[in-house]
């Protein structure tokens, strides 16, 4: 499906103004990762210090240049031809200019993706008053998820800790921390909640599933006992289930899943969080400079966009089995030097391509748009 906007016009010149002040406003956190060597240091969390509140003036998108071109809509088409398994790309211009992609209206697992909605949610309560950033929320053993985990580490060597909102948004956001992030959907309300905000924003097409441990279980074909949460404890429980009840399950999974959300509706929400229409400007500036910290994913698209853009994103991977990848995802938003915005979002639903392949299909969309732009 191809949908094309040709108008043009001119760059606004205050862009440049707007673009610092949005720099040092989401960028006041340092994101340097610690030494794998020391792990003392590895464990400690990461503090988010939010400028203080102040008005700012109001973001002017710069009109639009260049709109989608019959360039780049063939250059993802050739790709996603040539690419195996279930392959859904969306790119759109977020200030108008229109969209270009292939399976845009298909249903794919998100995985890690949807931890945006949770954060999406829970800054959507701090907005309204029903949460605050220093709020404080214990985390202990009733928490644990699978998977890696800074915050459960820590919990499982000295007990329960204590962690502030805006960090356990860090840890979920910016290290795709399971552990922390199903203690945010739990203190928002659970997955209703999620989908609760999901729904009063009209972010349609996205949808929410349990939550990490139901969901990531039910896909490998168990249910959830919280006794596999420490350590490597689900893995062990995962390799007892029969293969035939894993292909099940995950082939279940696949055909409907349950986080699942369209590539058109992944970049309007995109855009739209961009634009400033789902959160308060300090809440999307949080939440896009988190997204620009985030450490996952160096070789998908982050890898195709020119070291002098910038970049936010979220990635998200699912599980394997049988030589099939599924869930393989990354999703973002470009930003040019004269302050034209993209949404690109490249899903994977299913695949049997190697992971270079698969990293390099994302490099080519992501490295695709800004030549497109500067064309």
């Amino acid at each position: 499906m191809r949908q094309h906007n040709g108008r043009t016009g001119k760059v606004a010149m205050r862009f440049g103004f707007i673009a610092v002040f949005a720099i040092v406003a989401s960028g006041c956190v340092s994101a340097q990762s610690p030494s794998q060597d020391n792990r003392a240091a590895q464990d400690r969390p990461q503090v988010y210090t939010p400028a203080p509140a102040r008005s700012a003036p109001r973001y002017t998108p710069p009109a639009a240049r260049n709109a989608i071109g019959p360039q780049l809509e063939q250059h993802i088409f050739e790709k996603w031809r040539s690419f195996p398994g279930k392959t859904g790309i969306a790119v759109e211009r977020i200030d108008g200019g229109g969209i270009a992609g292939r399976r845009l209206d298909d249903m794919f697992p998100q995985q890690s993706v949807s931890k945006l909605w949770v954060a999406l949610t829970v800054l959507d309560q701090v907005d309204q008053g029903r949460l605050r950033l220093d709020q404080q929320v214990t985390v202990g053993y009733d928490d644990f998820t699978m998977f890696i985990s800074q915050v459960k580490r820590r919990a499982e060597r000295q007990g329960p800790v204590t962690e502030s909102v805006r960090n356990l948004l860090e840890l979920s956001i910016t290290r795709s921390d399971n552990t922390a992030n199903d203690k945010l959907m739990w203190l928002a309300g659970g997955p209703q909640a999620v989908r609760s905000t999901l729904a009063a924003k009209g972010l349609n097409n996205i949808r929410f599933g349990p939550g990490e441990r139901e969901l990531q279980s039910s896909i490998a074909g168990f249910s959830w006992k919280q006794e596999y949460g420490p350590g490597n404890n689900w893995f062990s429980a995962r390799r007892k289930v029969p293969s035939a009840t894993r292909r099940a399950a995950l082939n279940r999974y696949l055909a409907n899943p349950v986080d699942g959300a369209t590539p058109r509706a992944m970049v309007d929400a995109l855009g739209r969080l961009a634009r400033e229409e789902l959160l308060s400007l300090s809440s999307t500036q949080m939440l896009l400079g988190m997204m620009e910290r985030v450490r996952s994913g160096p070789k998908r698209l982050k890898a195709g966009v020119p070291s002098y853009w910038r970049f936010g994103h979220k990635t998200g991977t699912g599980q394997n089995f049988a030589g099939v990848a599924t869930g393989y995802n990354d999703v973002g938003i470009m930003t040019a030097p004269d302050g034209t915005r993209y949404a690109v979002a490249v899903l994977l639903a299913d695949t049997t391509a190697s992971v270079p392949q698969r990293m390099s299909l994302m490099q080519s969309i992501s490295r695709a748009v800004a030549r497109e732009h500067e064309r």
